[in-house]
């Protein structure tokens, strides 16, 4: 039900507190564990009546949960990890590789929580959740569904799935939306988007990152009057529904304002600030992005919000593009910026020390090759430097280091300074298009291409 009015606002903060029970809901699919032969093989879905899901081994029980990557852009929702013991020097030849598997197309990134990794694939028409062992790559189970891969230029899930405890959420291309046992792979309760809600995703399919803020789940579906929908995360039950415009391709971006949380939310037509409790939408500023394709995540920041998007070369009346930086205000937020020098393409930049980092379009949007990375100052929008030779790359930073893939699989590692580029590392670490951002946690990277070559580096010290 939705709720409107700011008569009924007390009675949806009540929900939201105190969520009732839902409507029972129906689950599909299939969950299976894997033989240990499984580990670097399959890349069809499984068949066959359940079976026990394997133990996982001391290795993982002694995991800590300080060292865990659970979501998209890692459990502080900015792409910064704060591990410190691992190499960012390699030999020559490159980082040894720990293990490798094959999980189906697609472009979702690795989570790590509690000494297992969690990705998904499509193959023969259906979609599978995996959950390895972090440490050695066994299948500990996996959870494959009937779903189309194609059907939207680029195939294959993009979400990142996000682990909240003993549970893990996915979204399917098409808006299969899951919620399942993190330990076994049980389907808790799940929801198709489409069919529920008329959530039509964008023209690449659904692409945004499952949300886990507190008690609640947060999905930018695009489905108006669904923009923004906020689940109970342990029942599936629809707490609000927020939002006219059309589907972007972006997260939205939690945040704390004057005591009340909030989120920050990248649609095809704007940037808008919206309570969390109760979805009412606190500000509002138009950006409309060229075929509405907004991909980033917005960054907010000393109560400020970066945002990009790409089509700089499409100088049409009307078609907003590049990035800007806007002062949060109680009322109509004010720009304090805007350029054309970072215009993510679907990377996402990172806010370190001051500076921006990030892959940013030159020239002709559909030749990566004129892609180049960037350092540029948050409160000016002003260059500091560029390098290019690594086309759409994708990027995180952990302890002062770019973690950087290239968009033709080279893994590079290079000081995070504001002085120049500085690279330090480089290794060829995958052969296919990577478009997927890498993961580093526990002494290990995990890189995936779009063909389902998912592989694990060792860079330990």
């Amino acid at each position: 039900m939705m709720l409107r009015g700011e008569a009924k606002e007390a009675v949806l903060v009540a929900l939201a507190a105190l969520f009732l029970l839902p409507q029972a809901v129906a689950v599909t699919g299939e969950t299976v564990a894997a033989d240990k032969s499984d580990a670097a093989a399959a890349t069809a879905p499984s068949s066959g009546p359940d079976k026990a899901v394997s133990e996982v081994g001391e290795q993982v029980k002694a995991t800590t949960r300080a060292g865990d990557w659970p979501c998209w852009r890692g459990a502080n929702g900015d792409s910064l990890s704060a591990e410190t013991d691992w190499n960012a020097k390699w030999p020559e030849g490159g980082p040894k590789k720990l293990w490798e598997a094959q999980i189906g197309i697609g472009y979702s990134p690795v989570s790590v929580a509690g000494g297992r990794a969690y990705t998904m694939g499509n193959a023969d028409k259906k979609d599978t959740v995996w959950c390895f062992n972090a440490f050695t790559g066994e299948v500990l189970w996996k959870h494959s569904y009937d779903c189309v891969g194609g059907g939207a230029d680029y195939p294959g899930p993009r979400a990142q799935p996000a682990v909240d405890g003993n549970r893990v959420y996915t979204i399917s291309l098409h808006g299969h939306l899951k919620c399942l046992n993190a330990d076994t792979g049980e389907v808790l309760w799940e929801m198709d988007v489409k069919k529920r809600l008329g959530a039509k995703g964008s023209a690449h399919g659904h692409c945004e990152n499952p949300l886990v803020l507190g008690k609640l789940l947060v999905m930018s579906l695009g489905a108006p009057p669904a923009s923004v929908v906020t689940f109970d995360k342990m029942t599936g039950e629809i707490l609000w529904k927020a939002g006219q415009d059309p589907a972007g391709y972006s997260t939205p971006t939690p945040y704390v304002s004057q005591g009340k949380q909030c989120l920050a939310v990248f649609t095809s037509t704007s940037v808008l600030g919206l309570d969390a409790v109760s979805g009412r939408q606190l500000w509002r500023h138009p950006w409309q992005s060229f075929t509405n394709i907004a991909v980033s995540t917005p960054i907010v920041w000393d109560g400020k919000v970066f945002f990009s998007s790409n089509y700089v070369n499409q100088k049409k009346p009307g078609i907003d593009a590049g990035g800007a930086l806007l002062q949060i205000t109680d009322e109509e937020p004010k720009e304090l910026w805007r350029n054309t020098s970072m215009a993510n393409h679907f990377s996402t930049c990172v806010l370190w020390k001051g500076c921006l980092y990030g892959f940013t379009a030159q020239g002709t949007w559909s030749n990566p090759r004129t892609t180049v990375l960037r350092c540029m100052e948050f409160s000016t929008g002003k260059v500091k430097w560029e390098a290019a030779g690594l086309g759409w790359g994708t990027l995180m930073v952990a302890n002062g280091y770019l973690i950087l893939l290239g968009d033709t699989g080279d893994l590079v590692i290079a000081e995070a300074s504001s002085e120049a580029y500085k690279p330090i590392s480089r290794a060829k670490v995958l052969e296919n298009r990577c478009w997927t951002v890498p993961v580093l946690t526990g002494g290990r990277i995990y890189c995936r291409d779009e063909k389902g070559h998912l592989v694990c580096l060792d860079v330990t010290r």
